[in-house]
Formats: structure tokens, sequence, C-alpha cells
């Protein structure tokens, strides 16, 4: 391509040209700087492509080019974006929405460096409280002590004292002289004052305090005596100041007429002497030893056997193997032993666990001379931790519980007798960011303390704005950042970059509207705007209608997905992009393309799953009533409880009761209608694999098929290849330089690891035998690149392969390649994965097909028979819509609609208006986030709940009805 030198006004855009990257057609555009862009299209079209493979990974590359020979050395085996120049690309900041935390030390306060803040604030003005006399205790430098004189015994004589250890009679020479050199020549004994002149070398000196407290054996050595007066405050100063220095922080004024009057560096509870550490700010870090709890490290929790988990039905008998672990065939023999006992002792055998006496409950777990009880068994399997499938087996019954010695606050003692106006750090950190601020905001400090604390008040204020700005109000300082969503977790990084104040740098997002609701969006938008207008360029990959909108320049990437996108459709100011003919996200902005209403709402199956007494986290006591056999959108503004009711409760609680899981469940009260249900399934947005060999087409068990192809050939039949040869997780025809995943990790020490192609098989996966045989005309590998809709087309002749992709097509992930890495795939491609998973095993898809192949008509479709699905299963999802688009979003609900119609109840957390309105039954919590959320305000349908004055998703959702 003949590259044309850039135009007079060049320098006020990003200019790119000749961009090959992935499916990109040779692109060339211009990008405003200092404006907010937005990139649209059909999901594979080629946006992340254009904006995070080729714009920002150039802006990355150059920075790159400032750093060491060293690191340069390991970074040139990356390959540069494939592009033919860009022009004024500025440093550049990519703020993706995956959580790529999963330590549980990490929180949002130790993210944002609030906590930091909070600990430095603490360690400058906070004041140790005795915890048994209840009283501040004090610490004195020189000013501070010479004030109080002057305020309280202006006039009178005193003696300024520090205290040095009595020696034995041996020393007492070397000691004299010691304090002789030193210049010091008095010592106070009791009330008796000895110069050291006078004193015989041979004459052991007068000990007082003999006994065992801190006082035994001190004698007083006198600085000064003087009257204390203001006009001699230079002086009572300088005293004082060197007492503390030579008594290692404390000095001692002895008042004639009002006896000793003891200060010290030390913080000292002024009731009973009780001593605490110097206030550091590593006292107040849980990740730091000095300050975490000894008992949990830090952690705030503990792992510990808990009963729910090893007894999970007591409803059954110790016949029918009510303890769990013993019912395995390993560990027959502990079964076997505890029955013989309990028969022994008369006890009934097939009573319920529930209906045995207490006493015989506590022995099953004590045991006795005669059996080993459960607790027995675990101490004996510790024992055998060394092997894998014990400590599988042992952490199936472990569950975290508050540590008891810092009761979860994470925290040693003394951090938290430490307070600010009555608040310590563990309540401070407990506290949400709108709380906080309020907390700061009026915090009542002394003037000293004010000028002190002044500018870490400010920058908490300013950090704390920031996370309001993005809508994280209700957000708690001590959430672990491992638990947010991937929009979430976006936005607590858009702060920090807030904060940050740069400028002439090049932000690029991805879908910061996620997880944010409808109310919220034009708030977000007007931040980015903030971010350009103050110098900087913005470009965001967004499908959200108002953030489009509200853009300053749109391009839109098409015109189909995979093979058929990668090209420009339209790149123009928004008026003038809204206006296009070409581009499909415009005919919807212009409601010429719309996503229908569905023509009749389900009426379900009649019976309803019902949760009294929801109240995790902010949930006010809930009663929640979920109808079965319906598609049930759960709504609200970010932080109203939809996450803690809809996974922590409702999942949960149903999982443990099918034994699927055993986390920690939401409190609750009661449940009722589980005997509707045959399962329950979480389809969430967490990766389907860690790995590069893990992909869609094995995710989907697909891949079987396809290397029983290959070794059906001829060739391979010849050179004996099997289809083992073919797979990439098994030895014998994979590379073994790269194990069959196509590139070498690189373990970067300043940075993350990065993945280079591998030098041997050239990021092919396969020995050169392998690659030889060809099915087609294509080799294994050629297959692995094919993206999913190519793929529909290469294997007609297989059609339960066929069928599989056709799946993939359908919920619009057609441009996906078959081979790509899990590591790679965004939160919604997962989904959506596991989703089309779901669909395979059963949830809506037979070897009949659920699923119209090309050419047919949705009257051709056969469904399935009601014994070939299964029915009656809990389908929990966490925004599917996640990295679509409009028109995506329409496959989406036709699939959705499958997993519904097959029999199943599919319960969702939604912010996108074009799926609440087509929900059969909706449950907006709200009014708010934090805690002024966790209630009901509207339930039913959604042209009910689009009535309600007091919800903010019926106010939007009545306009989406109008259309």
């Amino acid at each position: 391509m003949a590259l044309t030198p850039p135009s007079p006004d060049s320098s006020h855009h990003l200019v790119v040209e000749g961009a090959r990257q992935h499916n990109l057609k040779n692109i060339s555009l211009r990008i405003p700087h200092d404006r907010v862009t937005a990139i649209t299209g059909l999901s594979g079209s080629g946006k992340s492509s254009l904006a995070f493979d080729t714009i920002f990974a150039e802006g990355q590359w150059r920075y790159v080019e400032s750093l060491s020979t060293y690191a340069r050395m390991f970074l040139d085996k990356v390959a540069r974006p494939d592009v033919e120049r860009i022009l004024n690309v500025r440093p550049a900041i990519a703020i993706e929405q995956k959580n790529q935390v999963r330590t549980a030390r990490s929180t949002v306060g130790t993210t944002t460096e609030i906590a930091d803040l909070l600990r430095l604030l603490f360690a400058k003005i906070g004041k140790p409280v005795c915890p048994d006399c209840r009283q501040e205790a004090r610490s004195y430098h020189p000013e501070a002590v010479t004030d109080d004189l002057l305020k309280r015994l202006l006039g009178a004589r005193a003696m300024i004292l520090f205290p040095v250890a009595a020696p034995n009679a041996t020393q007492t020479p070397a000691f004299t002289q010691t304090l002789l050199t030193r210049g010091f020549t008095r010592l106070k004994v009791g009330d008796q004052i000895i110069d050291l002149h006078d004193l015989s070398p041979r004459c052991p000196l007068p000990i007082v305090g003999e006994g065992k407290g801190e006082g035994a054996r001190l004698l007083y050595v006198v600085l000064d005596r003087l009257i204390i007066r203001a006009d001699d405050r230079a002086r009572l100063v300088e005293a004082v100041e060197t007492a503390f220095r030579e008594g290692e922080g404390t000095c001692v004024v002895d008042v004639i007429g009002h006896g000793p009057q003891s200060y010290s560096t030390r913080y000292l509870c002024q009731g009973c002497g009780r001593r605490f550490e110097p206030l550091r700010p590593v006292l107040f870090s849980f990740n730091h030893p000095l300050g975490a709890c000894p008992e949990c490290k830090g952690f705030g929790n503990v792992l510990r056997y808990d009963p729910d988990l090893v007894i999970p039905d007591e409803g059954k008998s110790l016949s029918q193997g009510a303890i769990e672990p013993w019912s395995k065939p390993g560990t027959d023999w502990w079964q076997k032993q505890m029955l013989l006992a309990m028969k022994r002792r008369g006890v009934d055998l097939t009573v319920p666990f529930k209906d045995l006496p207490k006493a015989t409950q506590q022995l099953l777990w004590q045991g006795d001379r005669s059996f080993d009880g459960i607790n027995d068994f675990f101490m004996y399997m510790e024992g055998k931790r060394y092997k894998l499938h014990v400590r599988v087996l042992l952490s199936r019954y472990r569950t975290p519980f508050d540590c008891p010695g810092c009761h979860g606050s994470r925290l040693k003692p003394e951090a938290l007798f430490v307070r600010i106006a009555g608040t310590d750090i563990h309540r401070a950190m407990g506290l949400t960011v709108e709380g906080l601020r309020e907390w700061v905001e009026f915090l009542p400090l002394r003037p000293f303390e004010q000028e002190i604390a002044a500018d870490i008040l400010r920058q908490l204020t300013a950090k704390l704005g920031f996370l309001l700005r993005v809508g994280l109000g209700y957000l708690t300082l001590d959430r672990q950042t491992k638990t947010l969503s991937g929009g979430e977790a976006q936005r607590v990084a858009l702060a920090n970059q807030l904060g940050s104040r740069l400028v002439g740098t090049l932000y690029v997002l991805d879908e910061p509207t996620i997880g944010l609701h409808a109310r919220d969006t034009d708030l977000l938008a007007g931040i980015l705007k903030d971010l350009a207008a103050v110098g900087n360029t913005v470009v965001v990959v967004e499908h959200d209608r108002r953030m489009i909108e509200s853009a300053d320049y749109v391009v839109e990437m098409g015109p189909r997905s995979g093979e058929h996108g990668g090209q420009v459709v339209c790149a123009a100011p928004t008026p003038a992009f809204i206006a296009d003919s070409r581009a499909i996200t415009a005919r919807y902005l212009r409601g010429e393309d719309t996503i229908p209403l569905p023509k009749i709402r389900r009426s379900g199956s009649g019976k309803f799953l019902v949760i009294a007494g929801a109240a995790e986290h902010n949930l006010k006591d809930l009663l929640i009533r979920i109808p079965l056999g319906m598609l049930i959108c759960v709504t609200g503004v970010s932080g109203s409880g939809k996450s803690t009711l809809v996974e922590d409760t409702l999942y949960r609680a149903v999982a443990r009761a099918f034994r699927v899981e055993s986390l920690p469940m939401g409190r609750f009260k009661a449940i009722k209608g589980l005997e509707h249900l045959k399962g329950i399934r979480l389809i969430d947005q967490q990766p389907i694999g860690r790995t590069p060999r893990s992909n869609p087409i094995t995710y989907l068990k697909a891949f079987d098929e396809i290397r029983q192809l290959f070794a059906a050939e001829l060739d391979a039949l010849k050179r004996g290849f099997t289809p083992g040869h073919f797979s990439f997780n098994a030895t014998g025809g994979r590379c073994e330089r790269c194990e069959g995943s196509g590139v070498e990790k690189l373990e970067m020490y300043f940075f993350e690891d990065i993945y280079a192609p591998c030098e041997v098989c050239e990021g092919k996966r396969f020995k050169p035998e392998v690659l030889q045989i060809r099915y087609r005309g294509k080799n294994i590998s050629d297959v692995l690149n094919m993206t999913v809709d190519g793929a529909l087309a290469f294997f007609a002749g297989a059609p339960k392969l066929q069928e599989r992709l056709h799946l993939l097509s359908s919920i619009g992930l057609g441009y996906l390649r078959l081979g790509q890495s899990a590591t790679t795939l965004s939160g919604g491609e997962a989904q959506r994965l596991k989703i089309a998973a779901e669909l395979i095993s059963g949830g809506g898809l037979s070897h009949q097909g659920t699923v119209p192949l090309p050419g047919r008509t949705n009257g051709d479709r056969h469904r399935p028979s009601r014994s070939q699905s299964p029915r009656d299963v809990l389908y929990i999802m966490d925004e599917p819509t996640t990295g679509l688009h409009f028109e995506d979003i329409k496959k989406l609900l036709a699939v959705l609609n499958k997993l519904v119609n097959a029999g199943n109840t599919l319960v969702i957390v939604e912010h996108n208006l074009d799926v609440i309105k087509c929900a059969d039954w909706i449950i907006d919590l709200g009014p708010e986030g934090g805690a002024a959320g966790g209630q009901i305000v509207a339930e039913g349908r959604p042209e009910q709940v689009a009535k309600v004055a007091a919800s903010h998703t019926g106010r939007f959702l009545a306009k989406a009805l109008a259309g």
C-alpha cells in the first residue's frame, strides 16, 4: 500500500493507515483527539481488534521502546500490530471490563489507595482508647509538655528528670563515671538528691523500687531545676526534649507541692498506665505482619469443618448415610465402625439424625474409646494432606468462618484500639463510599489535628468523589475486589484514572456501561466528556444507545461479523452517523429497527419458589416469590441488592439443597418450592478456562468429532494415527515444546506474563507429520483457525458437528475461531458459550436439532420430546447481554426463550431495557443503592412495573415499551 503524507491538520487526529490485525481489512481512518469516540458494530465485527489490538497495542509498544534493553529483549518476541502506520498516537491506557483480581487480600479500599490514606490518617491523628478503663491514651512531645506545665503549674518550682536503670554494686563506678562524662551530676533517689561528685566509688547506690513492676530498680537523673515561667519557656522545652531523648521517651517533672508528673512519647493510658504500640501506618494494614491478625494472617476468616456440609440432610438416619463423608466407597470403614458402636449402645440407626438426642449427636462428633468420631476422621485425614485427592475431599467440607481473634476485621487488637471520633479503622473501612465521604466531611477535629490531616483529608475527599462520580457510592471499602463484576472493576479503574489527572493520554475503554443502570449512564458519559475536555483522547467500545448518542464521533465496524466484518462502515460525527443509511446501529438509533416485544407473556407453571426473610447485606427482610416456568428479570440501580439476592442467597441456597455447591449462603429464614425443581445452573461470566489450550471447540465437546474425521483419512490410517494424535492436550501429535498451546509463556517480573508464538511449531500446535494430514484440503491447524461460520460450511457432511456450530452462530458467536484461546474471550463471550453448552447438554438442543439449519425455516424445526430435554431446571444468569449489539440481542433472546420453552425457569440480573421489556416477570429492587436499597420497589409484568412511579427501572421501561 502506498503511503500518503499526512495532511496539515492530521496533528489533531489519531491517524490509522492500513490496519490488518485479525479480521481488519486494510482499513484507514482518523479519530479526533480530545474527543470521545465510540466504536460500535456487531459482535466480532472488529471493534476490539481496532481499539485494543491495534491502537492501544501500538501505544503500549511505543512505551516499551523507552524501557531498558533487557526488557526489550523479551518483548521483541511479541509481534507488533499488523498496521502500516499510526500517527499521533498518545501514551495509552486500557480500561477493560475483565476483573483480573483473584486474591482475597485485595479490596476496594486497597485498589483505590483509600485504605493507604486511611491508615495514614489514623497513624497521624488517631488516639488509642484503653480497652480496660475506656480512657484515651496520650503521647506527648516537648511543646505539649511545656504547654501543660504552663497551664496547670505556672510559678511552681520543679526538677526535670529522666529515668535510668540502677546498676548493681560492681557496675556502680562505671555507671557513675558515664553520667559525669555526659554532663549529668545529680541523681534523685526517692526524696533524696545525690551529688555524683560526692559519691564514693566503692559505695553502692541506694535503690528504690525493688519490686517486679515497670518502676523496679529505677533511678532518676536530674537535668535541670527551675521555676515554671512563661518567659523561661525555651529553657523548659529544651530540658524536656533532652529528657525524652535520654530517657528513651520518658520525662518526669517533679513539681514541689504537686508531686512527680510523668510524660511519655509513647501512648499510655492515663488511668491504668497501659502502654500502646507507636502509631505507624503499617499497624493498620492487614497485608503487613505488624498489623495483620496473627490467627487468620489478615484474611479475616479461618477455614473450619462445617457441620451443615458434613451432615447436609439431617432427615437421613445413620444407616442411610447421614454423615456424608462416610458415604464414599473409600471411607466405608469409618461408617461401619460407627454403626457397630452405636448399635451396641442401643441407638436406633433408623431415626433421622435431627431426632437423635443431643448427647448422641455430640458423641458422633467427639467419639470415644469404642469408636472414632467425625473429628477423629478429619484429624486422620489431615495427616494425609500430601495427597491431592485428600485435599480435594477435605475442601468439600470446609467453610470460611469469621476469625475468632479479630472477628473479621483482619487486624490485630492493637490497631482496633485506635479511634478517630469514636470510630476505628475497621468500622471506617466497612462504610460505603458515600458513607465514608460523609464521615470525612463532618469529622470533628481540633485545629492542631485539622492542620496535620488537611492534605490527607483533601486527597480522601477527591478519591471518594471520583468513585461517586462513576456510580459506585454503594460499594463498601472492605469489599473484596475479586467479588466485583467486570463493569464495577472497570469503573474502579476509571475512578483511579480520574484521580491521576493525566492529560495528553489515550484512554481505551471496553463497554464501561456494563453493570450500570440506565439512570447512571448519562453520569458516566459526562465523566468521559470531562476526560476529553482536559486534553485526552477517549475511545470507547460500546453498544449502549445513550453512550453512543453522547459521543462526539462514532465509528461503526462491519458490515457483519468475523470474516465478513473488519471494515469501516461509517466514521463520522454523531449527528451525521445517526443519519447514515449504511450503519445497522444508526437504524436502531433512529427507530427503524427494533427488538420486538413478545406477542404473549408466559403464564408459567403456576408454581413458585419462595424465599422468606432474605436479609443478607442490605436486603430488608424480603419475601421473594419466583414464578416458575418464566423468563424473570431482577432489576434495580447499581448496589440495590440484585447480586446479593440472586447469587448470594437464591443460587447458593438452592445449590446447597441440590448439593451442587457449599459456599456460605446469604441470610434468610425459609425457602419453599424446592420440590418443583430438578436442578440449578449458574451461568456467569467467569472464564471457561485459564490456559491457552482451553478454547470454544473443546469446551463444547465438538473437537472429538473433528479429530475422528482427520483420523479416518487414508494418509492418517497408513501412518497409524489415531484421534489422539490430533489432540493438543495429549502427547503423540502435539508440539512438545509448547505442549500444544501454540504459544510460550514469558514470565515478566515487571509486567503481566506474556505469551509469544512457539518458535518450534510457529503457533500451529502440532508436529509437522500431523500437519501433513489433510481433510478436504485443510490440516488440523487450519481448522482450528477457522471461524465458527466458516467451519459451518466446511463441515457440511458432519450433521452432529454442524448442529453445535450452528448453535454458536445463532447466539452471535459465529465470528469466534474454533481454537481461540479462552484467555482472550470476554466475560460475555464466555457466558454465551456456557449457554450453548447447556443447550447442547439437553436444555433445548437434541440430536434431532432444535436450531434451524441454514436454508430451513422455523417451521422445519424439530422440537425434542420432553424425555430428551431436562425440565424444571433453574438457570441463573448475570447480564448475558454483555458485549452484544442490538442485532445480537435479538439472537440471544431467541436462545434464552428456548431454555424457558423447554420447561425451565430463567432468572436474569439485567440492566438492558431490550431484555427487560421482553421478560415475563420483573422483580425491581431499590429504590437506591447501598443502605437505601434492598427493598422490592415493584414486581409483576413489565407493563405493571412501568407504572410504578417509585421505580427508576419503571421510568425507563415505560419509554422502551412505548417504542
